[in-house]
Order: structure tokens, then C-alpha cells, then sequence
């Protein structure tokens, strides 16, 4: 049983809300915030010719930027939650720390994250975006040694790194500097949680610096599967040499960490959406057959999904003098990105619907026609991951002009094993029981709309990328900058592919060589009228390459992603503001949408405008951001779909997040909260599936004392909000959807020195 139940929830909420009322009471005349000055007055890294950086009030595209403290402020669960203080990004991060869907500005998907790339001190940890039951988030895990992260829109995106037409997020690691100093921290929750998490960092000798830690957690999730459900690990380190022209840093970051794939779940049968699993201890082993000799294998879904592997890098910077200037951004990734999920097939129906009308469990219990039944299967898919990436850029001042010439090169690969599908029955309850005697065919032939199929593969891929690119930005006065740039990127790609009825048959069904190529290119104008206040307008062209997965589906088209966007960037000591207008088209996205649903080829057009701003006046302040956007599908070999709205993506959301400050003797509390509205969205394509709009409330308060010691307490969705992310893309007409998370409760004790 939780530690926390309604009545202390309520309480605590009822306590912020009255700490808020009194907060004046206790605020410093004198006291003047200046975050929000420093914010606006960041570099950032992204977007800018080999990562050289950038004041962000300066930047010609849209970029949004999180500290530490935002970061902690925010109580994500997930890496992908990140996403949603980003605006024009709809993130769904209601499947659990890792396997997120992860749309951009109403670009086309249909899961996972297909215009999404992460990275590490400017690297890309993955050669390409994504693969099936594979995006990049889910091979990163937040803790402390992150001290900031960046979020580029489009724009420069096309052109630099590895040409991301949608939307890059880049997570910068702590360095050392003269001062030995560190964090150690303990967490818990009402859903059992167990975390501490530990950095430190400082000097080993003149010039050279050290940043090292990670964390350890277990927890039964708020889904509890009955079993400690999510589990992980991690060790980050970071070594950073200064020279007199220059500077190297080398990392590494070793992660075994996993939770429970979250997943769909029947509508109607009057489940709590927030908290319910039906993974559970009579589910949790499955044999499965694994090739066609009738071997089997006995798999644990305990495991979930994530990463046990490494992410590595050096990032080189120096001057060679006279004008010139070197940087090198490099990472390696390796490791297994597995997945092990209990997957819905069709709807539940009541027991009296089935044959006979009677069902009995495999631990005996005899069903009365009233429960309810469903069909979920055992799917294991196995990936075997490696990359390297490559970033190399030579930079020189000729007079007004920042010219850069640039070479990327990475090479990336995945090699699967599948066998998903392999559908049983089980009791429709909390973590309920497999039945007895009953078929997945038996709840097909009374109307579930089950598919009952299984499919596995035994497949390898392995990829290489090469690009050129050039970039100037050439400042004609000093409020006129003109910034472009021009790649041109080749791809080789090998696939292998093995496939059958629930696991490979043995029988090689594919051996392809993909080679293609394409240009990409960006342009953009900045005016500043003042320090304070400049607007920009900038067009580009980019390319989303085929993957492994669309090699094995013959979707083999580059599609080409074209954007134009306005921007109008304002910034004093108490108000800044962002706002970007933008319009996209891609000219040849292909997807497939679900198991049970053709793939499809199509087109889109979106149009919309981003705010990302903030409010600061003496102890209060306010961020805020919000999207509208409307996204519509232009022409489809799905014919009914043309002129729908694009799938999952809301036409509207706004996040606005306060905070207080009060000084109380020689501490300062942080009492904040956020609250998230989204629109309504479809489920499909074909706007079948409506999925209503919702609202999320959180709230906190951070208190710190001058010793060193800290205590939070974040309260996650506080209303119990049961708003659906998305419906079910395996089995489109089941009345099935993934909500997100229920109410949670998270308290952390910490120390800094």
C-alpha cells in the first residue's frame, strides 16, 4: 500500500496553496531576481557551425534552454518529459522511462520519435533518429551531473551535426573547475521509490578538472506490476584539459536502467487509468519459441524496456591563431536497447460474451459473466545497438564573415531479434491472471476485433553516413547578420533481414544495399533594433533519411522537410519572450501506423506559432510556453486521409509554471507549480479516434538552507488527471488508450558542498 493516501495528498496541496498566499509576508524589499536577464543571456551551443556557440538573444532560430534548476523544478520521470517545457514538441512520455512517442511541430509520425535527436556536449548519441521499439531518449537518463539542456527547432538543425530537420536536444554535462564541490542526494516516494544520486567534481592538477557521478533507484512504479518494476543505474564522468589555446573534454556515461513498458489499456471495463498494469507475477515469465527447430526460451517481462550500455565522447576546441579556429565533437554508443512488453490485441469484452459464457483462470478462480477478458501478448524485441558519430569543423574570421567548412561522419548499427504478437487471454484486473482453456482465437470469434497473429525477425543493419557542409554568418552592421549554410550528405545502408510466424523460420527473406543522397540548406536574416529586442526570418530545406526499419517496409524515399519561420526575440530584467511563427511541408514521409494497419505514404503541411517567455519581478516569477498549430495531411495513398489532421499531434498546448521565493532566517524556500493544457488530438489518420483535451497540475516547494542541506517535495499530477496520450495504433477501432500517469507523490534530501 502507498505511504501517501487522498486525505495527505489534499493536505499537501491545501498547504502550498496557503505557503503561496503568505509568501509576501516574508519576500525581501531589496530582493531582485536576475535569472531571467542570465537566460536570455546564455550561450548556446546549438545551431551554430561545429557547436561554436551563441548569445541566445543573439541566435536566428528558435532554441529553448533549461538549466539545472529548471530541470529540477520540472519533476520529470523521463527523459522524454523534458520535452514538454519545449515548445512546437508534443511529447507522449505516458509509456514509461523509455519508448516515448515524440512529435515536432506537426511534422508526420505514428510512433516513436521520427524527427528527434539527442546528444551529449553537442554529439548525437545515435546515427540515425530512430528504429522500431527504438528512440533516442530512451538511451538517456537525467541525474545530476546534467547541468544544462537546449532544444533547437528546425533551422540550422538541416545543416549541421547530423542534419536534424526537426528538432534536437542537447544535454550538456557538468565540468570541473578550481573548486572541489558536489551533490548527494536521496529520493522516495509513495510508490516506493529508493534513489540516491551523488556528483562531484574539481581539480586534479593545473589545468586539468574532473566531473563524475550517477545515481541507483528501484521502484515499483505507479503502475505497480507487483514486483519492482523500475530498476537502474548509472555512472557518468567527465575529464576536462584547458590549454593556453584551447580545451578537450572526454566522457563517458554507463547506464543499466529499465522499467516497465506502459501500454494501452481497455476503456470500458472500469480500470483506474492512472495506476493500472496488467502485467503482473502470474504474467511476468512466458516461453517462447525462438526459431524454427521448435527451440524456446523462457523470457522475464520484468525487464521492460531500456538501456544497458554506454554513451562516450571527446569534444575538442581550439584556436590555431591568425583568424582560425578547430572544434571536433565526437561520440561512440554501445549497447542493448531491449524491449519486453505485454501488449494489447483488440478490446476487452465481458466473459459472457464468449462461447459457453464461462472462463476460468490458470490459478483456478472461475470468472462470472460480468468480468472482463482481454487479449494481451508476450513481445520481446532484442537490439543490439552501436554508433559512432563524428563532427569536424574548421573555422576562420575573414573580415565580417564567420566562415565554417565542416566534414560529419558516422557510422551506426542494430541487430535484432523479435518475436512479438503471441497473444493469450488474461483476466481484465490489475495484474490479472492468464485463463485457462480459453484461446486468443475464442475472444476474436466474440467480437474483441483481435487480430491473433505473431511475427518475429532475426535482422541486421548496418548504416554509414557522410556529409560536407558550409556555413557563413556574415555581420554586414551591427544590427544586420546574414547566416547560411549548405550540406550535402550521402548515406550506404546494408539490411539483412530473417523473418516468420512468431520467430525467424530460417529462410533469408531480404539482402539490400540502399545508397542515396540529398542536399540540405538553410538561410536566415537577424535584425537587432536594440540590446534587447531583434527578430529574424529564416528559411531551410532538410532531409530525413530511411532507417533500417524502412528498408525492411520498401519505404526507401528521402523526404524532404521544408520550413520557413519569423521570429521575435525581447528581453529585459523582468519579461522575456520568444515567439517563433513557422510553416512546414514534408514531400514523401512513410509510416506504418500500426500492426494491424497498411503502411502508408503521404504528405503534410503545418502552420503555427511557438512562445516560450517568462515573467521575473523581485521574488516571483513565471515561464510560460505554448503552441498552435495546424497540421493537415495534403495527399496520402490513403485516400480517405487527405485533408485530416496529421495523427496524435494537439492543434494547441500551454504550460505555465510560477514560482515564490522566501527568505526565512537562513533559508529560502521555492514553492512553484505547473500547470499543462492540451487540446483535443486525434488517435489516427483517418480521425476516427478523438482523444479529448486535459488538463495536468503540478506542484512543489524546495526549501535550502545556507548549510548546504536541501529538501523537496513535488507532487506529480495532482488532480489525477486521466488524459489519453494517444489510443491504440496496434488495434485502431479497440476501445483501447494509454493515459497518462497517475497522481505521485516524490520527496528528496540533499546535501551540496
Amino acid at each position: 500500500m502507498r505511504s501517501f493516501n487522498k486525505s495527505m495528498i489534499s493536505t499537501f496541496a491545501m498547504a502550498v496553496a496557503l505557503s503561496s498566499v503568505s509568501a509576501a509576508a516574508y519576500a525581501q524589499d531589496e530582493q531582485q531576481s536576475t535569472a531571467a536577464d542570465e537566460g536570455f543571456e546564455e550561450i548556446v551551443v546549438l545551431g551554430t557551425p561545429g557547436g561554436a556557440g551563441v548569445k541566445k538573444q543573439d541566435a536566428s532560430f528558435a532554441i529553448t534552454t533549461m538549466n539545472a534548476d529548471t530541470i529540477g523544478l520540472a519533476g520529470a520521470k523521463s527523459t522524454a518529459e523534458l520535452f514538454t517545457l519545449v515548445p512546437g514538441v508534443w511529447a507522449e512520455s505516458s509509456g514509461g522511462v523509455a519508448g516515448a512517442n515524440i512529435d515536432v511541430r506537426g511534422l508526420p509520425g505514428g510512433g516513436d520519435a521520427p524527427f528527434v535527436t539527442m546528444s551529449i556536449n553537442g554529439a548525437p548519441i545515435y546515427g540515425t533518429e530512430m528504429l522500431s521499439f527504438f528512440e533516442q531518449s530512451s538511451i538517456f537518463r537525467v541525474d545530476e551531473t546534467v547541468r544544462s539542456a537546449e532544444a533547437l527547432r528546425g533551422g540550422p538543425n538541416a545543416v549541421f551535426s547530423n542534419g536534424e530537420p526537426g528538432v534536437t536536444l542537447n544535454f550538456n554535462l557538468k565540468k570541473g573547475g578550481d573548486t572541489t564541490e558536489g551533490r548527494v542526494k536521496y529520493s522516495t516516494s509513495d510508490y516506493g521509490l529508493q534513489r540516491v544520486d551523488a556528483v562531484m567534481s574539481g581539480p586534479i592538477s593545473d589545468g586539468l578538472y574532473y566531473m563524475v557521478g550517477g545515481y541507483v533507484q528501484s521502484s515499483e512504479g505507479i503502475r505497480s506490476a507487483e514486483f519492482n518494476s523500475e530498476k537502474g543505474k548509472q555512472v557518468t564522468a567527465q575529464l576536462t584539459k584547458v590549454f593556453d589555446n584551447g580545451e578537450i573534454n572526454v566522457w563517458t556515461r554507463v547506464t543499466d536502467d529499465h522499467g516497465q513498458w506502459y501500454l494501452p489499456q481497455a476503456l470500458n471495463s472500469g480500470n483506474d487509468l492512472g495506476s493500472f498494469s496488467q502485467l503482473g507475477n502470474a504474467t511476468r515469465f512466458r516461453e517462447l519459441q525462438i526459431n524454427a527447430n521448435g527451440d524456446t526460451k523462457t523470457y522475464d517481462f520484468a525487464d521492460g524496456r531500456g538501456w544497458d550500455g554506454s554513451v562516450s565522447g571527446l569534444n575538442a576546441d581550439f584556436d590555431l591563431g591568425d583568424g582560425w579556429r578547430v572544434r571536433d565533437n565526437m561520440s561512440y554508443t554501445n549497447g542493448d536497447a531491449n524491449t519486453y512488453g505485454f501488449v494489447p490485441d483488440g478490446g476487452a469484452i465481458q466473459v459472457s460474451a464468449l462461447a459457453g459464457g464461462t472462463a476460468t483462470t490458470a490459478g483456478g478462480e472461475t470468472l462470472a459473466g460480468s468480468e472482463w477478458v482481454q487479449n494481451y501478448g508476450h513481445w520481446v524485441v532484442e537490439k543490439a545497438l552501436e554508433s559512432f558519430t563524428n563532427d569536424l569543423s574548421l573555422n576562420k574570421m575573414v573580415g565580417d564573415h564567420d566562415v565554417t567548412f565542416g566534414y560529419y561522419k558516422a557510422t551506426w548499427s542494430s541487430d535484432d531479434f523479435w518475436t512479438i504478437g503471441n497473444f493469450i487471454p488474461v483476466h481484465n484486473v490489475a495484474n490479472g491472471d492468464m485463463l485457462d482453456g480459453t484461446t486468443c482465437t475464442d475472444l476474436a470469434d466474440a467480437g474483441s476485433g483481435s487480430g491473433c497473429w505473431a511475427y518475429g525477425i532475426q535482422s541486421a543493419g548496418d548504416a554509414t553516413a557522410d556529409a560536407v557542409y558550409f556555413a557563413d554568418s556574415w555581420q554586414m552592421n551591427e544590427a544586420l547578420r546574414f547566416d547560411v549554410g549548405v550540406r550535402h550528405e550521402w548515406i550506404d545502408i546494408d539490411y539483412t533481414l530473417d523473418s516468420g510466424p512468431g520467430y525467424p523460420d530460417g529462410v533469408r527473406d531480404m539482402a539490400v544495399n540502399l545508397k542515396d543522397k540529398a542536399w540540405s540548406y538553410t538561410g536566415a536574416v537577424n535584425y537587432d533594433f536594440s540590446d534587447d529586442l531583434g527578430v529574424f526570418v529564416r528559411y531551410s530545406k532538410g532531409s530525413l533519411f530511411p532507417h533500417f526499419d524502412d528498408v525492411r517496409e520498401n519505404n526507401l524515399n528521402v523526404n524532404g522537410v521544408k520550413q520557413l519561420e519569423g521570429g521575435l526575440k525581447y528581453s529585459n530584467d523582468y519579461f522575456g519572450m520568444y515567439a517563433t511563427a513557422f510553416y512546414n511541408k514534408n514531400d514523401s514521409f512513410s509510416a506504418v501506423v500500426g500492426s494491424d494497419v497498411a503502411a502508408a505514404a503521404f504528405k503534410t503541411r503545418a502552420i503555427g506559432v511557438e512562445l516560450d517567455g517568462h515573467v521575473t519581478y523581485d521574488a516571483f516569477n513565471l515561464s510560460f510556453i505554448g503552441t498552435l498549430q495546424n497540421a493537415k495531411i495534403t495527399d496520402s495513398t490513403t485516400a480517405s486521409d487527405i485533408d485530416n489532421t496529421v495523427l496524435r499531434q494537439p492543434k494547441w498546448q500551454v504550460r505555465i509554471a510560477p514560482s515564490y521565493d522566501i527568505a526565512i532566517g537562513d533559508a529560502t524556500a521555492t514553492i512553484y507549480g505547473a500547470i499543462s493544457l492540451v487540446g483535443d488530438r486525434w488517435g489516427d489518420n483517418a480521425n476516427t479516434n478523438k482523444l479529448e483535451g486535459y488538463e495536468k497540475i503540478d506542484a512543489g516547494v524546495l526549501v535550502s538552507l545556507q548549510s548546504g542541506l536541501f529538501f523537496q517535495v513535488h507532487a506529480d499530477n495532482l488532480t489525477d488527471s486521466e488524459g489519453l496520450t494517444e489510443s491504440d495504433p496496434r488495434s485502431a477501432a479497440a476501445p483501447n488508450g494509454r493515459a497518462i500517469l497517475g497522481r505521485s507523490v516524490k520527496f528528496s534530501i540533499g546535501y551540496d558542498f
